[in-house]
Parts: C-alpha cells; structure tokens; sequence
C-alpha cells in the first residue's frame, strides 16, 4: 500500500487541550488525569521483569500504561509542557507516578541498577537498551521449539494453543517493520506480495531478499525452506502467501543504509509547468542513478477558500536520495531533470528511519516512536488499482487526467506513479512470481477513498481506469498483487470450484506466464483448496491431475 495522510493524532503531540470546564487533572480524558485509586503503590503488571522476560514484560506494562492513559510518558510522545507552569507541574506529578509504577514491576536485582533516573521516558529506554538484546537466547529456543512441535497425540485445539502460544512470544520480540512506503504496512502481505519500497531501485524487492521462511501447510506441518521445496519456497515469494499456507516468519537479508539520506517534496501546478514536468519525467525516472527514487503524486488541492474555482492540479515530485551528499543529488538533477528546478533549500538530510515519517506525512517533529501507532486512517471506505507503464503517456494522455482529478469532489483520489528500472529490471521475470521487471517504466496506485457515496466513487476510479487502457500495458493488463483489485476478476464463492481458465482472468495479469507454476505448486501442496480467498490461486481439479503429465504441462487449459 502507498502512503496516504495520517490523522491528526494527540498521543503523537505535547500538547494537550483542557476541558473548557475542569482543567487536565480533573479530566478523566487527560493523561494527566489521575484516578484515586491510582496510587504509587499498585503493580501493574503480574511478572516482575527479571533476566528472560523482557518481551512479555515490555508488551503487558506498556498495555498496562495505555489503560490508564499514561503511555506517552513511556513512548516520547508527551514531552514535558514549556511556558506553562501549572500543566509542567501535572506532568511532573504524572512523571513521578509512572516511575513508582515501573519500578515496582523490577526484580530486586534490577530495580536497584535503576534508581537514578528523572524521567519515565529514561528508565523506559534503559530497561529497552539493556534487556532488548539479552533476548536473543530465548528466542533461539523459541524457534527450535517451534520448529519440533508436533501434533501426534494431541486434539487440534491443544495443539494451536501450543503453537500460538509460541508464536505469539516470537512475535514480541520482531520489531516492526517500516518497509514499503507507507509506515502501517503489514509485513507479511508486504513480503508474500513483491515488496516495492524507497529503496527498490537499488536493493530490488522484498521477495529479492528473502532467504527462508517457515510455513505451516494445509496438513499442519511446520516447514522451513529446506523442507518445503524449492517450489513453495518460489511460490510463497510473490505469489500471495495465503494461497499456499499460513507463512509464520520470513529470514530477510539485511542490506546496508548511510548514516544521512537526503530527501525532497516539490510541488507544482498545471500554471508552474507540471505537465511538462510529468511528462519528461516519465523519460528519466527508470534511466537514473539506481541511488535515487523519485516518485510523483498527483491529486487536485485547494487554494483559499474550499470551492471549485480554487481546485488546482498539482504535481509533487517526492524523492529519497542514498547516493551521497547534498552536491551529488544536484549534480544528478543538474544533469537529468534540470527542468524541475531543485536547490539546496529543497534538500533536507536525515536518517532513514526519520525518512519513513517523512514519506508517511507525518507532521515535522514527530517522534520516531510515532511509527508505533497503529490507529487506523480517518476515512471509512478506500479503493485501490494498478497499471504498469512500458511507454510514456502522451501529453494529451496527461491531459485527459486532469480532467478526471477536476471533477467536483474528487480531492480524496491521488495517482502515485513509482519508478522502476535499476535493480528491480535486471532480474528475470521467473525468478520470484512476481513478473514486473525488464521493459517497465513505472507503475501506477490508483487511490481514492471516501466516507459517503460509495457508488460514485467507484465509478469514477473504474472510469478512470478505463480512460487509460490505451496507455498502459497490454495482452495482459499487468496489475500489482498487493495492491488487490477484485474488479479485475475473482474466486467463485465457497463451495464452487474456480476453475483453471476462470482464475487465469486475473492470475495472468498479476503473474503473467508464473500463474502456470503457481497453479502446479498448489495443486501438489494444497489439492483440497482449503487455504483460499476472492483471488487465491486454484488447484487443478482432481481428474484432470489424474492424466499422465498434465500437472507438469503449461500449456493446460481447465
């Protein structure tokens, strides 16, 4: 999924709004508001943090704070109030109180290592610092256990509580991921799908750096990549993770960041050139140094007052440089896109992670720790399609564009286009199930979401989409897994087979000729169809697996 505008969120601010009729500490809403029977006294948490828990510790106690509204105290996200005396003196009380909370949830040994501390937020990232990576022992037993587990004797639901009992400690201890480009995404379906991100033009995709996995299959065994095979292991790396198996876990290879990244966000409107703009860039952006990824975001926005008359196209030209310094990212757009009209002022130097809050929209200033919130987006209802480009579209293609974002209401709809080329075009098609490598240029998200009208705002995506098939790619109309699109076909409902020719509607345009090998791979590893969804891929039926080499045959039609 791309990046979208966050919510306004007050657990990511210092700043805290008091009731118009009680002040904060009256306030059961306030964080700093404390209830009587909050006392320096109490445990929040029922196991003490001794030398082999940290991770459940650290999940129940911060599940503990928010309960009681204390967690920004813990995660950096309200700071101590400046130029207000009385909300710093709330804060200290509160401070106070959350240490006297934390310690008494320390072992003996622990709790005298840690009595000098000023703040909440301090002890919180030593107790991190210290007992983070003393984890790794456990959860090297963890894995093995994992691993060795084994139904045998044991009633189906003895044995899922032993493995998600296991599983769910696993999971505490992975951090999360801020892969792709939007910070919210779900690592599984990110990895299961392709994997496109920032940094893909010069580290490929997250199916290209995926190393191993652990699967448990539809007869319940557990299989790391030796045991699975080679072809589940190909299969379950850009062929949709849920076809094929529950995928518990995925071993990635890590690759290497600057200290710095630099990055850039300029705008422009149809009156500052974007056409011009969108138009050379579609001839660029693949051929660029593999260090730099430019994107483009186009959507209308309002200037002045909200009306029709003030609606303006704009084009945002969105980047991530890991090539150097400032003057090397200028020399590069000096040379190949002098027509945007970068200056040092544009630039902005950072660290990656602080770049994933950049390209995430969050607000300047925000915590890292922000990337935490998992709190959904504000609107109700959201659509996505996709396209992938092999020739640039014609400037009257821009123009017909235009047209459909001027459309009254339409301020929520946004066309990313992402480039491709660099390492994601020099490997081969089969290599990975995901097919979209040499020969694209750029791929597009369409995106629209909405609260009300749900049917208009379908059609206008689906009008849209069909405005540009005379641009995009053809025979098939390459589309991106992960970003799901139900109206370029579907499963039958439970109970009714889909067959082989049905599916390939829709398999072909998200895999194209790897449709053939992910069918063969579930039929072997998953006849009786019984992990599926509107787009899984379908086995072969029974009788027709049953002739003499038809199951290793791609020329099959069901």
């Amino acid at each position: 999924m791309s990046s979208t505008d966050p919510p306004s969120d007050s657990s990511s601010s210092s700043i805290i709004t008091p009731s118009r009729t009680r002040p904060p500490i009256e306030d059961p809403s306030s964080p700093y508001y404390i209830h009587p029977a909050d006392g320096p006294g109490i445990s929040l948490v029922s196991e003490k943090l001794n030398d082999t828990n940290y991770q459940t510790w650290n999940r129940a106690m911060f599940m503990a704070l928010s309960v009681k509204n204390k967690s920004g105290f813990v995660d950096g996200s309200l700071t101590k109030p400046i130029g207000d005396p009385i909300l710093a003196n709330y804060w200290d009380r509160n401070n106070l109180l959350v240490m006297t909370w934390l310690n008494n949830s320390l072992s003996k040994e622990i709790h005298h290592t840690v009595q000098y501390h000023n703040s909440a937020l301090d002890l919180w990232n030593e107790l991190k610092q210290r007992f983070h990576q003393a984890s790794g022992p456990r959860l090297f037993q963890l894995r093995r256990d994992l691993l060795n587990l084994q139904q045998q004797n044991l009633s189906v639901n003895t044995y899922y509580s032993q493995l998600k009992i296991l599983w769910d400690e696993i999971c505490n201890f992975r951090p999360k991921c801020d892969c792709g480009v939007c910070p919210t995404v779900g690592v599984g379906g990110h990895f299961s799908g392709g994997g496109y991100s920032m940094m893909s033009r010069k580290h490929g995709l997250a199916v290209d750096n995926i190393i191993d996995a652990i699967v448990i299959n539809a007869n319940g065994e557990i299989l790391d990549r030796d045991s699975m095979g080679d072809d589940l292991f190909w299969a379950i790396r850009g062929g949709g993770g849920t076809s094929f198996g529950i995928v518990v876990a995925f071993k990635v290879k890590l690759v290497t960041v600057p200290e710095t990244v630099i990055v850039f966000n300029v705008a422009r409107t149809l009156e500052q050139n974007a056409t011009q703009l969108v138009h050379k860039w579609q001839y660029i952006s693949d051929k660029i140094d593999e260090n730099l990824s430019i994107r483009v975001f186009l959507g209308s926005v309002i200037k002045g007052s909200s009306s029709k008359e003030n609606q303006r196209i704009q084009a945002s030209f969105t980047s991530l440089f890991i090539g150097g310094g400032v003057g090397d990212l200028l020399q590069i757009m000096e040379e190949k896109f002098p027509e945007l009209g970068l200056v040092e002022e544009d630039c902005i130097e950072m660290t990656w992670i602080e770049s994933v809050l950049f390209f995430g929209r969050f607000p300047n200033g925000s915590p890292i720790d922000a990337l935490l919130n998992r709190t959904g987006y504000g609107y109700k209802y959201f659509k996505g399609k996709s396209d992938y480009m092999r020739e640039p579209i014609p400037k009257h293609g821009l123009e017909g564009i235009w047209k459909y974002l001027n459309e009254e209401d339409q301020n929520g709809f946004e066309l990313q286009f992402s480039p491709w080329g660099g390492k994601l075009s020099t490997i081969s098609e089969s290599e990975t199930p995901f097919p979209h490598r040499s020969g694209n240029i750029f791929m597009i998200h369409y995106v629209v979401d909405w609260s009300t009208d749900s049917q208009r705002h379908l059609n206008w995506t689906r009008s849209l989409y069909s405005y540009m098939a005379p641009f995009v790619s053809k025979s098939p109309r390459t589309a991106y897994l992960n970003y799901r699109d139900l109206d370029i076909g579907r499963n039958n409902d439970e109970g009714n087979i889909t067959s082989y020719k049905q599916a390939s509607v829709w398999g072909f345009k998200y895999f194209k000729n790897n449709f053939n090998r992910l069918v063969r791979v579930k039929t072997n590893v998953d006849s009786s169809n019984f992990f599926r969804n509107e787009q899984s891929i379908p086995p072969l039926p029974y009788y027709i697996t049953k002739k003499n080499g038809i199951i290793n045959n791609e020329s099959f039609i069901v």
